[in-house]
């Protein structure tokens, strides 16, 4: 009896196991930015993010939230971070339309205003995978990373003068301002 609960737990598990390899080698788990998500998608990703951060123990930031930490993570922010994260009273890129997962409007609706900085600075110097969130760590130092992190914590709450900073010139930084002059392409001498 027992001998057959064990076989029937087994077979059950590795016909399950066998149905997941053949939904994704079948080509038919959804990959295109435009398909819907499979089954419990975002709660699988999100549960295993935030244990995966939890179990790294961030530390409490070295810099206080005020306005001059406010100040340097908006100038931060609107180099690295705008193009796909946005601006105050922006509506989303076009690039940042496209992606899949979208990425948070972090001055749109409460953003990551609930999560506390550590969180924050961890998703940004580590990035996170299959979201198209880059790792900054070699790009930024903890500083900046933390200046950037106490900013998009407390961005419901942030000053005229630093939203002036954010504001200024409202272009994308991954664009090419107007003054620039465009590329130029010689074709080889022939």
């Amino acid at each position: 009896m027992i001998k057959g609960i064990a076989i029937g737990f087994v077979l059950g598990i590795a016909a399950v196991a066998g149905g997941f390899f053949c939904y994704f080698a079948a080509g038919m788990a959804p990959v295109a930015t435009a398909d819907p998500p499979m089954p419990f998608e975002k709660k699988l990703a999100n549960l295993t993010l935030d244990a995966h951060i939890e179990k790294q123990h961030t530390v409490q930031s070295p810099v206080s939230p005020d306005e001059a930490t406010f100040l340097a993570g908006a100038r931060v922010y609107k180099q690295h971070c705008s193009t796909c994260h946005g601006l105050p009273g922006q509506v989303p890129s076009d690039y940042a339309t496209t992606m899949y997962p979208k990425p948070t409007q972090l001055f749109l609706g409460k953003g990551v205003t609930d999560d506390p900085a550590s969180e924050s600075y961890w998703k940004a110097a580590n990035g996170i995978r299959l979201s198209g969130m880059p790792a900054f760590k070699t790009k930024l130092n903890d500083t900046q990373l933390w200046q950037v992190s106490q900013l998009v914590a407390h961005a419901n709450e942030i000053s005229e003068s630093v939203r002036s900073v954010l504001m200024s010139d409202a272009t994308s930084p991954a664009l090419v301002p107007a003054s620039a002059p465009a590329p130029s392409y010689k074709s080889p001498a022939k």
